[in-house]
């Protein structure tokens, strides 16, 4: 009976070690994935910011508050047709980034579509990957980490000078009870092209490149990044665009068009963080507390399987015959 024991244990033994790394090395990579259809949005705010007021001779002023609206919506359609050629799962977001006045006018307004790795986050370069309706070519990751972030440098994409650069891994830091690795990025003064919206009807960037007047470009970005999800927990961008040149600046040499601390509203932090800490335990579940859990478990079981096996091999003891009785 032991001896049947062992065996069943033995079995179990090489399962749960097996499950281990299968969990993994072979679970995790197929059942991480951001969804193709995720839907999200999130409002950031530069508060006593600088902004080009184009109806009084497009002076800088003070003004209270600008909002940026960020929206990333997954296109499933397709995602499915991309998949065909790509052999692999894709993403693809369609995001709009939104910027409006103090007084509820649009600022500018650039629409972007993202295609990427959906486990990994590395771009996938197909038809219609596009910035502001011209094609681009990402190289490294944008609005996302990948998941198990590491502590290490990454290329990011600008999506304003539509190139990629480093964005530093800078420290450990803890962020409202969760451990983030803080990253940041500066993309020095870069000349970008005009919005293909402006905020001015019947402007156009083809009537203002006649005159000679560019635009400029500076950002140092910062993200707190949750290792585990990829997923920035906080963002913020100190940011200055100016008009350079030209005769549409009736003689001045440049002007600022937009200057401000961008920073998330504090509700969609909060939001979040909720999010995040609910997302990461799952996370930890296929590449931490499951192939540790199954493999403990196993090395458990093979020890009691040897155990009961050296039982059963055991000799059974001698028992000492009782002598025959004399007689007289």
């Amino acid at each position: 009976m032991r001896r049947k024991t062992s065996l069943v244990l033995l079995a179990l033994a090489v399962f749960f070690a097996a499950l281990s790394p299968l969990t993994r090395w072979y679970a995790f990579p197929r059942l991480a994935k951001i969804p193709a259809n995720q839907y999200q949005d999130m409002v950031l705010e530069a508060k006593n910011a600088t902004l080009i007021d184009y109806n009084d001779g497009m002076k800088a002023k003070k003004v209270s508050k600008v909002t940026i609206v960020q929206t990333l919506k997954g296109n499933v359609e397709a995602s499915e047709k991309i998949e065909k050629t790509a052999g692999k799962d894709v993403v693809v977001w369609d995001g709009l980034s939104y910027v409006v006045g103090p007084d509820g006018r649009m600022v500018s307004k650039i629409p972007e579509r993202y295609i990427f790795d959906a486990h990994t986050q590395e771009p996938v370069h197909a038809t219609g990957e596009m910035v502001d309706g011209t094609p681009v070519k990402r190289e490294g990751i944008e609005f996302k980490f990948p998941f198990l972030t590491e502590k290490r440098d990454y290329e990011y994409f600008d999506a304003q000078a539509r190139t990629s650069a480093p964005i530093h891994y800078k420290g450990t830091q803890n962020f409202r009870g969760v451990e983030v690795y803080y990253f940041e990025q500066t993309i020095p003064w870069t000349k970008v092209p005009f919005p293909k919206t402006m905020p001015v009807q019947g402007i156009t960037p083809a009537a203002i490149a006649k005159t000679g007047t560019t635009r400029w470009y500076t950002t140092v970005r910062k993200f707190w990044v949750e290792p585990l999800t990829g997923a920035p927990v906080n963002g913020e961008e100190i940011h200055k665009e100016e008009l350079r040149g030209g005769t549409l600046l009736g003689g001045r040499d440049k002007v600022t068009v937009f200057a401000g601390d961008v920073k998330m509203r504090e509700d969609y932090i909060e939001h979040t963080v909720d999010l995040v800490k609910s997302n990461r335990t799952l996370i930890l579940l296929m590449t931490a507390y499951l192939p540790w859990g199954s493999l403990t478990l196993g090395v458990l079981l093979l020890a009691l399987s040897l155990w009961l096996e050296a039982r059963s091999r055991r000799p059974a003891p001698v028992k000492a015959e009782t002598p025959e009785p004399v007689s007289a």
